[in-house]
């Protein structure tokens, strides 16, 4: 940091610095390095869809998209609200999904398989009722199913209307793909392969979609109650106004955010916080997002 005499570069590094070991915890220069720089084979190559869409820095508005889509299936928002801790450690929670979508994207194969083993273990202990008593657990191809198509769809649109290059059809289609494979390995089934795949998938999930009391919860805690000091709280809104603009019609209407600031003014939101943070990491690895 010393080394660094440009005021605005310092402001810069600094920023990038912050964001960076945020999402990615304090270790996370030593993670990056690890995930990145050890030598063998990957699950995806370099210059992959994968790896284009996980490297951008509009994965921090696909993160928030996901969070608030997931939300809506009352099993998985279950899961959540009663085992992840995303209140009590929201930035642990967001460090561990950053590192595990980086070993998986990024790392060698071993790297990878680890990850996904690390996950597996923790899903066959999550498991429990709702407030409805209807049993859940983790481990549920079906709901890992959902909770992977509205991850893939979340960073997929986010990077589409945010990414520093929007992805081609067929590339559109190799990232579904390749993202699926992840999914498999986690125990999801019927994971689409396709952007018609996909959008398929989301169709038929509809019918078990709803805004539950702890889904509301999430939504305020993610708008409304970031944990953040108050000189980022305005970048983060530009932010979420761009995550929230790119969610289906019928999700925003189910969370209550259909009167939310809309259209072209929340996608220039999106677009100015999104560079922001693409501007502050500079070289920086992206972590993977949240």
């Amino acid at each position: 940091m010393s080394a660094v005499t440009n005021p605005i570069e310092r402001v810069r590094v600094r920023v990038g610095e912050t964001i960076f070991l945020k999402v990615a915890g304090q270790d996370g220069y030593a993670t990056r390095d690890r995930i990145h720089l050890t030598p063998g084979p990957r699950w995806f190559p370099p210059g992959s869809a994968a790896r284009v869409v996980h490297a951008d820095a509009a994965t921090f508005a696909g993160g928030l998209r996901a969070l608030l889509l997931q939300s809506l299936h009352p099993l998985a928002m279950a899961g959540v609200a009663g085992h992840s801790g995303y209140r009590s450690d929201p930035w642990g929670r967001l460090a561990r999904t950053s590192t595990f979508l980086a070993s998986t994207i990024f790392g060698t194969a071993q790297e990878a398989q680890a990850a996904v083993d690390r996950v597996r273990a923790v899903h066959e202990r999550v498991r429990g009722k709702t407030s409805d008593g209807v049993p859940y657990r983790a481990s549920d191809p079906h709901l890992l199913t959902w909770v992977h198509a509205a991850e893939a769809d979340s960073f997929l649109t986010a990077h589409q209307h945010f990414g520093a290059r929007r992805l081609r059809p067929a590339e559109a289609d190799e990232y579904v793909a390749q993202l699926g494979r992840v999914a498999r390995a986690v125990g999801a089934r019927d994971v689409p392969e396709t952007v018609a795949d996909l959008a398929a998938c989301l169709d038929a999930y509809r019918p078990e979609l709803r805004a539950t009391p702890e889904a509301l919860d999430t939504v305020r805690f993610l708008l409304h109650e970031p944990p953040l000091p108050g000189p980022v709280r305005l970048p983060y809104a530009l932010l979420a106004a761009g995550a929230v603009t790119t969610l289906p019609a019928w999700a925003r209407t189910e969370l209550g955010l259909h009167r939310r600031l809309d259209g072209a003014a929340s996608r220039l939101a999106g677009r100015i916080a999104v560079g922001a943070i693409r501007w502050s990491l500079g070289t920086t690895a992206v972590p993977s997002g949240p």
